[in-house]
């Protein structure tokens, strides 16, 4: 797989969870009291919805850091035949500098 595709789907998943995230409501008033609000003859139910909800985000959160994890492998990397820093450091000729010359300073200069 390429490295685009797994961008794309990192992107996918983390909109989801974004949403996922946004529907819930940590005290109760979210979108489970929404459809299971009327009592126990409602389709699906509170429960139902909550642990729905939670369920989807664990997973969704798990395969995000899957994906982060294996799109490692696809970045596209330089061989080690073809390292551009050490090709060019090989043809840099190095300079020293000569510290036995006397400095001028302002009180010398006359």
């Amino acid at each position: 797989m390429s490295y685009t595709a797994f961008l794309i789907l990192i992107l996918i998943v983390a909109i989801a969870l974004i949403l996922i995230v946004m529907v819930q409501n940590p005290k109760g008033g979210g979108l489970s009291s929404s459809f299971g609000g009327g009592g126990a003859s409602s389709i699906g139910g509170v429960q139902n919805t909550n642990t729905f909800l939670d369920k989807a985000t664990w997973t969704l959160a798990i395969v995000l850091f899957a994906l982060i994890l294996l799109s490692n492998f696809a970045i596209p990397r330089a061989g080690t035949d073809n390292f551009q820093l050490d090709n060019k450091l090989e043809n840099v000729n190095s300079t020293t500098t000569n510290n036995n010359l006397p400095t001028q300073t302002k009180d010398t200069v006359k």
